[in-house]
């Protein structure tokens, strides 16, 4: 029992870190050959989990071999336009100026229920509003709309309005404070402790999250129950 646990555990970590090491990205994102790499890579975890007999190495090894040839593959892809497009393969225009490209659906296996489903996903339900549509190597299609089916922004009108946008910098975590995130925001656990006092709390353990933008708007959510 504990050899199949300790083979687990560390067939896991390994695995995480090969995954790690592809980037973020969700499945429905992977490129062909990063999908093709985490399904190979899961069917070779599972049998020496399984299999005593196997030694760990010999599972390990495979797993490794392919990481570093996924590595190489990307590094070559970076360096070489046309080597990411064998690998890869090319976007493909599937709508364009309102028209279905049936031929290029065709020659993607890119059926008439999918292509709805992903425009229904992006708020679009007529084809008349939309441009373009491409079908990009990931699978997913990114919709270009004509203007008049665009939604209104401030550009398009002519508006003048204010950038307020900011990027709020996450403080306290689940009742743990971010020291790092604090001092690279230009405070200390003084003024923390002030912002914590002024909401009558007295420990950030009674926080769930405590966040602070750009312009000092201080966003505090305390935890159920905490007085």
């Amino acid at each position: 029992m504990t050899t199949a646990f300790l083979r687990t555990v560390i067939l896991y970590f390994i695995l995480m870190a090969g995954l790690r090491l592809m980037g973020k990205r969700q499945i429905g994102e992977l490129e062909p050959s990063e999908l093709v790499l985490t399904l190979i890579i899961s069917d070779l975890a599972a049998v020496p989990m399984q299999d005593f007999g196997i030694p760990l190495v010999n599972g390990l090894f495979p797993i490794v071999t392919l990481l570093c040839l996924s590595m190489l593959l990307s590094f070559f892809s970076l360096k070489s336009i046309r080597f990411r497009a064998l690998v890869c393969g090319h976007p493909t225009v599937i709508i364009r100026d309102g028209k279905v490209l049936q031929q290029n659906m065709a020659r993607n296996r890119f059926t008439v229920d999918e292509l709805f489903e992903q425009l229904r996903s992006q708020g679009y339900s007529d084809l008349s509003s939309v441009k373009y549509a491409i079908l990009e190597t990931s699978g997913q299609v990114s919709v270009l709309p004509y203007t008049k089916a665009s939604p209104i922004t401030p550009q398009a009108v002519n508006l003048d309005v204010p950038d307020d946008v900011t990027l709020p910098v996450l403080l306290i975590n689940d009742g743990h404070v971010m020291s790092d995130n604090l001092t690279a925001s230009g405070y200390d656990q003084n003024w923390l402790d002030k912002q914590l006092k002024t909401r009558r709390l007295t420990s950030p353990r009674q926080v769930f999250l405590m966040t602070v933008d750009e312009t000092g708007t201080v966003v505090c959510v305390a935890k159920e129950g905490a007085s």
